[in-house]
This record gives C-alpha cells, structure tokens and sequence, in this order.
C-alpha cells in the first residue's frame, strides 16, 4: 500500500553539538505559570490547578526570522524553557517525571492576542491564537546528561536590546516534574512530546523589524527577527 497524497515531513528539533534530529510528538503548552505573569494577564495565581493548550508540531520555527501573521494586528511574544521527553506512559509520579526528560531548550511562545482574546469572550479554543504557522520559534535542544534538571536560573528576553522579560525557573507555580506528572494523568505521554512550561510578565506585542533575543541561564539562547 502507498499513501494517496505524499505525507508531510515529520517535525524535529536539531541537538545541540550533533547531526542527530529531536522527533516532536506534540507540544503541550502550560498556561500562566508565573506568578507576576498570571497576575498581569488579570488572574489570581492562588486559584487554579495547571492548565494546557497545544501547539501543532509544524508549528516550529527554527533557524529562522518569524514572519508576522494574517489576520492579526496583536502578535505577542511569550519566552519560555522547553522540555523535551525521551520516554512517557500515563500517571507517572512526581518522583520518577525527570527520568522521562531527554533535554531542554528555550522557544517562544508567539500569540495573536486579539484572536486569543476573542476566543476566551466566546469561550472557545484557542488555537486561531496560539496555534498558528510558525509561532513557535525554539533552539537547539541541549541533553540532559550535559546540563543536569534546571531547577532555576535567570530567563531573560531583550527586543532591540531593550529588556522586556526577566524571571527565574524558580518561580515556576508548577516546577517540571509536576507537570508532567499532572500531564500524564490526562495524556498519554510518549517520546518526543515537547513542554513549553510558561512565561514570565512582561509579554508584549512585536512589530517588524523588531529582534528578539533570549536566554535561560544554564540552558541556551534565542534569536529571532520579526519580518
């Protein structure tokens, strides 16, 4: 048997310091993971269990200048750290979630934040605002075995050298191994599931022309144009 169209090419990630591809499965976004950015986008961050929405993997942007959207005049960045998985199942306890990690790597979180604040008035899906071509710029992965389990560390991003982002791993509401154990209690993970664990306050709009450079500290850097 063949295929009736010819099927498109899987989505990956490159290694840092390798020719060996990351294969991505899914992309599980956690929403408001930040204290001071839950509180900025007019939440409480006492009140609520975690939550996820998806990115598509196509969805990745790597190695390139991000082009500016349709349908949108609101585009938003939103700088996070990226967990890679090398293995998944259902339920797995807190204390055994690190050993599923393959690495780690910092993207962004590109928004259409009018269609996305359309959506939440409607009380529909997000995916028009977060889940469209290109809107998830991410870098290299790094290996686990090379960097250990970040635990914190300075996450910073800088538009036209202007610093607009700034936090610390450490203030994560839901630390790394919580959330996939909390994922795993509602998927099934498997290898190359890809987690974008959240993103500090100061999430802004872009325009083009604008250069956006980020850091994790311990992890890697980012740098995109928007075009």
């Amino acid at each position: 048997m063949g295929y009736v169209i010819d099927p498109p090419a899987p989505a990956t990630l490159p290694v840092k310091d390798s020719d060996d591809l990351f294969p991505v499965h899914r992309i599980y976004c956690v929403g408001r993971n930040y204290a001071a950015h839950t509180i900025e986008m007019g939440h409480d961050p006492d009140k609520e269990p975690p939550f996820f929405f998806q990115k598509n993997p196509d969805n990745l942007l790597v190695g390139k200048d991000f082009p500016y959207p349709s349908a949108s005049s609101d585009v938003h960045f939103e700088f996070e750290l990226a967990v890679a998985l090398k293995s998944g199942g259902t339920d797995i306890s807190i204390d055994d979630a690190l050993a599923h990690v393959y690495g780690y790597a910092v993207a962004l979180d590109m928004t259409r934040r009018d269609l996305q604040g359309e959506a939440k008035k409607a009380g529909r899906p997000w995916e028009v605002g977060k889940a469209f071509e290109h809107s998830a710029p991410c870098s290299a992965i790094v290996p686990a075995s090379e960097i250990g389990h970040p635990a914190s560390g300075a996450l910073t991003l800088d538009v036209d050298g202007e610093r607009r982002q700034e936090g610390d791993l450490n203030q994560m509401i839901w630390k790394i191994p919580e959330m996939i154990s909390y994922l795993s209690g509602l998927f099934e993970l498997v290898p190359g599931d890809l987690i974008l664990t959240g993103t500090p306050s100061g999430v802004g709009p872009v325009t083009k022309g604008n250069r956006l450079h980020g850091e994790v500290e311990g992890v890697g850097t980012l740098d995109v144009g928007v075009v």
